[in-house]
C-alpha cells in the first residue's frame, strides 16, 4: 500500500518539479551513479523508484518504476523518453533478466521489505549486469530529518553488502556520495520546513509569479553552491562518516 506523501500535493507544479531537480544533494547522487555507468548504453536500463527527478535521463532504452502514479505523470509530461510504469518495488512486473543494467537510489530506506526489494532487482538483472544503488548511511545518523521523509532505516557497509550478496549481487565499487556536512544541512532544511508546515504557510507556487521564479533562480544558485561545498566534504571524509554511499554490484 502506497503510504501518503506530504509533497503529494506539489506533484502537478512545474516549478516544484525544477526545484527538485536543482536540489544539490539529487545532483551529487546524479553525478555519481551516471559516472560509474559512464560509457554502458547496450541494451535496457531500469530504474527503480525513479519518482519525479530520475537519475538517469540521457538515453532512450529505459525503463522508469515507480509506485505513485501521479509522479510518474507528471514525469512522463516533463521527460517523455523511456517507459513509465507504475510498480511496487517488491513485485516488478517485468521478465527475469530484462535489463543490462538497474538502477535503485535513495529507494530501499522507504520500503518495508527492503530485502525482498533486493531480491527483485536482481532478479531484474542479466547475468553479468550491473545493479547500482544509493542509500543512507550509518544507523547513528537517524534522526529528524531522516523521519520527516520517512525514512524506515539506515544502513551499515557491512550489513547493505552482505543484503546484496545474499541477492546474488557482488559489489565491485563503493563511492562515497555524501558527508556529514549534508546530514546538518538536512537536518536545518527540515527543521525549517516542519515550522513552516505548522503555520500552514507552506503552498505550491502561483504560475506567473514574479517572486516565484526570482524564488526559483535563487534556489538554483544556493544549492549550485552547496553542491560544491558539499562534494568537498564528501571527499575528503572518510568512508566510515559518509552519509550516503554508492555500490556498484554484479550477477554472477
Amino acid at each position: 500500500m502506497q503510504e501518503n506523501n506530504r509533497f503529494q500535493d506539489f506533484f502537478e507544479d512545474p516549478r516544484y518539479v525544477a526545484l527538485k531537480n536543482y536540489l544539490y544533494n539529487y545532483r551529487l547522487r546524479k553525478r555519481s551513479i551516471n559516472k560509474v555507468l559512464k560509457g554502458e548504453s547496450e541494451g535496457w536500463t531500469l530504474e527503480a523508484g525513479s519518482g519525479l527527478t530520475p537519475i538517469i535521463t540521457n538515453i532512450d532504452r529505459i525503463v522508469y518504476s515507480e509506485l505513485s502514479f501521479l509522479a510518474l505523470k507528471t514525469l512522463r509530461q516533463i521527460h517523455p523518453r523511456g517507459l513509465h510504469v507504475v510498480a511496487d518495488a517488491t513485485c516488478l512486473p517485468f521478465k527475469t533478466e530484462s535489463f543490462s543494467r538497474v538502477v535503485c537510489s535513495e529507494v530501499l530506506e522507504h520500503i518495508p521489505e527492503d530485502r525482498r526489494a533486493i531480491e527483485e532487482l536482481a532478479r531484474m538483472v542479466s547475468p553479468d549486469g550491473d545493479v547500482v544503488i544509493t542509500f543512507p548511511h550509518r544507523k547513528c545518523y537517524f534522526t529528524f530529518d531522516d523521519y520527516f521523509v520517512k525514512h524506515l532505516r539506515r544502513y551499515e557497509l557491512e550489513e547493505m553488502a552482505e543484503l546484496l550478496q545474499e541477492a546474488g549481487l557482488h559489489p565491485k565499487e563503493i563511492k562515497k556520495v555524501l558527508g556529514p556536512l549534508e546530514k546538518i544541512i538536512s537536518l536545518i532544511l527540515t527543521h525549517c520546513f516542519a515550522a513552516l508546515e505548522r503555520q500552514k504557510r507552506v503552498k505550491p507556487l502561483k504560475k506567473k509569479s514574479t517572486a516565484g521564479r526570482s524564488m526559483v533562480w535563487t534556489f538554483k544558485w544556493i544549492n549550485w553552491l552547496l553542491a560544491w561545498v558539499v562534494r568537498l566534504d564528501a571527499f575528503l571524509v572518510p568512508r566510515q562518516w559518509s552519509t550516503v554511499l554508492l555500490i556498484r554490484t554484479r550477477k554472477k
